[in-house]
């Protein structure tokens, strides 16, 4: 009898598989001797929409919730079909005498595998794979460790739970919403305390009330020196009270008008004496290497892409050009077994403008011990960092080769040396005040080598004493000539949130919980905040999709109908305290600590009491972006919407939802200022329309690229490079070997 191992995604399946020496590729799965290896596209089965269970919720109507499917039923996603009916078919199979699942070691893995043997209806015996990476070192030792199926069962129970309490909770208050206000709102645990995030941010913004403070520079010209007033009890650099600041500059200007205007320069004369300089040699290591969610940020504020878009590119270079390991990990660590394949993938990885830093490191022994390296911080999935593939730059498209080098050039600076220099601290005392200034001084490039145009991913941007290049002084040294003036700035309000720090909130949401309760901050830290890191570029996207958020620039901002939306919410569904609860039960349940159904009998209970709160709410929702325009469909008035990219009329019939684009922020660049401009209008009076006033119609546009060179697609593109690639192929003499080919010798 043959082993089915069932794995989560066909790159995995086919590591396996090689491990196992299963060669021969049938419908869906890899045959060997006494394994058969298929595979998930993550998900293939999944809980059944409301309609499988009474026709009569095609409908959304407030009469018919909540509702309470008992026992839920399964249904196959439909674009998976295929896969799930090659994986069926091999859990059929009578030579098939058992299961290995061989998902994720996790949670959501245990779910993807099990979905597939309830819905496929399989009784055979299981084993578990339970491995964090998938070389081949791993898989071996895992498949020589198997575990018992029936050791993840609370596994499997949490996992259900999960999945059953978001379907009860989000679609039963998500239809109460709609219904009630008639207007297209959607809620869950995830996006609705997402939405409030950014709503207590826009509100921070809006109380904050700018304070001027004050401060004191003084400057020596010779030698060339900046120093800055430090306040000797409190240590700050900046005082909130003008009248003080403006009465020391003018003891210390020495004169009986001093000029107390901001910026103004005083009389010089006055001396400093240099009354400490202290020299401390400093050590940093690298930035620890990316899991999706650092990487999703680091794009974002080096190259504005989405964390949606970060994530396709992170796929294709997992997939097509296998150059990186898997994406969807929230670990930014390796586990020991990943250390002696370290350097196969600096060979891999060294070449281009890569080439010389791998090299150096080729060519050296690693450190004995690894600060990158801890087998307990590794869960599902390792950092991600390149394979052992041979990379082909050229092969790149401009996004993949920005994300392959941020994901290489922090691969090599963790394999370098601490960055070592020697931090300097003078302090001048001049007319009894203190007056600070600091530099550095570099001992050792270390990683930073490893990055051609310097690091500046962690530096401060608004530090309140500049780094300088300090002269050689000692201490008593007296510095003639100071000139002091007084600076003057105001205190900044919270930043609006883009997709980098919209990231972070979302996976450290502690600070806004309004509980203060440290055992729910610490489990959320634990399992990785709301959402995780494969779900939530999907959740940012779906906010933008449904209008709930819109951009200005990077900035993320509440439409209207997320306002309103979060003040017909029940309170519940705002806060991050609900994710913690949950997760603090599931934990239980997966420990044996709480039964299954005692969860989700408080979930059923939890899921009327939302819905009663829903019907008995008041307010009412208004569409106060309704516009003229006729919706072509159903002739009610369309209401115009931003979308993250564009703008759209939609109809305010949810039944109809008819959407027509109106304007879209296109990759066509502005010939005058060579800004990305919108395209506006429909059909052939589509027009190009630039934010400087440049106007250009799309006919007058294709003209001008085609005349400029540009009429030249992708697709042609490609099509020259085969030809290219066939002829060279082909022998030189080709025509003289077509026209000896004509001749026939034997008449």
């Amino acid at each position: 009898m043959k082993s089915l191992v069932i794995a989560e995604k066909p790159s995995v399946a086919r590591d396996i598989a090689r491990v196992l020496k299963c060669g021969r590729q049938i419908n869906g799965a890899i045959e060997g001797g006494a394994y058969i290896v298929t595979w998930g596209l993550g998900h293939l089965v999944e809980l059944a929409d409301p309609e499988a269970y009474d026709p009569k919720y095609k409908e959304w109507k407030m009469e018919d919730l909540p509702m309470m499917p008992e026992p839920f039923k399964l249904e196959v996603i439909r674009q998976t079909t295929k896969q799930y009916q090659a994986v069926k078919a091999q859990i059929h199979r009578k030579d098939v005498g058992e299961i290995i699942i061989a998902t994720d070691a996790g949670r959501e893995g245990e779910l993807v595998a099990r979905l597939i043997l309830k819905k496929a209806g399989s009784q055979k015996p299981l084993k578990r794979l339970w491995i964090s990476s998938v070389t081949d070192k791993a898989i071996r030792e895992g498949f020589a460790n198997l575990k018992d199926g029936r050791d993840y069962e609370n596994l499997y129970d949490a996992a259900m739970c999960r999945a059953e309490a978001d379907w009860l909770v989000g679609i039963n208050a998500t239809r109460a919403l709609t219904c009630k206000y008639n207007a297209q709102l959607s809620c869950g645990r995830v996006q609705t305390p997402t939405l409030a995030m950014i709503a207590k941010r826009e509100e921070e913004i809006r109380r904050f009330v700018p304070q001027p403070y004050y401060g004191i520079q003084a400057k020596c010209a010779s030698p060339a020196l900046t120093l800055t007033w430090q306040d000797g009890e409190t240590k700050s650099f900046r005082s909130f009270d003008r009248a003080r600041m403006e009465q020391m500059l003018k003891a210390l200007q020495g004169t009986a008008a001093g000029n107390g205007a901001a910026g103004g320069a005083g009389a010089a004369g006055r001396t400093g004496v240099v009354a400490e300089i202290k020299r401390t040699p400093k050590k940093t290591q690298a930035p620890l290497l990316y899991d999706l969610t650092e990487l999703q940020r680091d794009a974002n504020k080096r190259f504005n892409y989405s964390a949606k878009e970060t994530l396709n590119i992170m796929q294709r270079l997992y997939e097509n050009h296998k150059v990186l390991t898997y994406p969807r990990t929230d670990s930014r660590y390796l586990s020991a077994d990943i250390v002696p394949t370290l350097k196969e993938r600096l060979k891999a990885c060294g070449v281009g403008p890569y080439k010389l830093a791998a090299g150096r490191l080729v060519a050296r022994p690693l450190p004995e011990k690894l600060f990158f390296v801890d087998n307990s911080k590794v869960s599902d999935h390792h950092a991600i960092i390149p394979t052992e593939q041979f990379v082909q730059l050229d092969h790149m498209t401009v996004d993949e080769r920005r994300i392959y080098d941020l994901v290489v050039r922090r691969f090599l600076a963790v394999l370098y040396p601490p960055y070592e220099y020697e931090q300097t601290n003078l302090t001048v005392k001049a007319g009894g005040e203190r007056f600070v200034a600091h530099g550095n001084i570099v001992r050792s490039q270390g990683w930073k080598a490893a990055y051609e145009d310097g690091y500046d991913g962690d530096e401060e941007e608004d530090q309140e004493v500049k780094g300088q290049r300090l002269p050689d002084l000692k201490t008593g040294d007296v510095l003639n000539r100071l000139t002091f003036v007084l600076t003057e700035g105001k205190t900044k309000p919270p930043a609006h949130f883009n997709e980098a720090t919209l990231l972070s909130a979302m996976e450290n949401p502690a600070a806004y919980m309004e509980s203060g309760d440290k055992e729910m901050a610490r489990t959320l830290g634990e399992t990785g905040g709301l959402g995780t890191v494969a779900t939530r570029a999907d959740i940012i996207e779906k906010l933008f999709s449904s209008f709930l958020l819109e951009k200005r620039g990077k900035d993320i901002l509440l439409t209207s109908k997320a306002k309103q939306l979060l003040e017909l919410v029940p309170e519940d569904l705002k806060k991050p305290e609900l994710t913690a609860d949950w997760e603090m039960k599931l934990s239980k349940i997966f420990k044996g600590a709480l039964k299954r159904a005692v969860f989700m009998s408080d979930i059923r209970s939890y899921s009327r009491e939302l819905i009663g709160q829903i019907k008995s709410g008041g307010g009412q929702f208004r569409h106060d972006n309704l516009t003229n325009t006729k919706c072509p469909v159903c002739g009610k008035k369309m209401l115009l919407v931003k979308g993250k990219n564009s703008e759209m009329l939609v109809c305010q019939d949810r039944e109809c939802g008819h959407r027509e684009t109106i304007s879209r922020t296109s990759n066509a660049r502005c010939p005058v200022c060579h800004k990305k401009m919108e395209l506006k209008g429909k059909g052939d009076g589509q027009v190009f329309v630039c934010k400087c006033g440049y106007k250009e119609k799309l006919k007058a546009f294709q003209e001008r690229r085609k005349k400029e060179g540009a009429g030249v697609t992708k697709r042609d593109v490609a099509k020259y490079l085969n030809q290219q690639s066939k002829e060279t192929e082909e022998p030189l003499n080709d025509a003289l070997a077509r026209m000896l080919a004509g001749i026939k010798l034997d008449q």
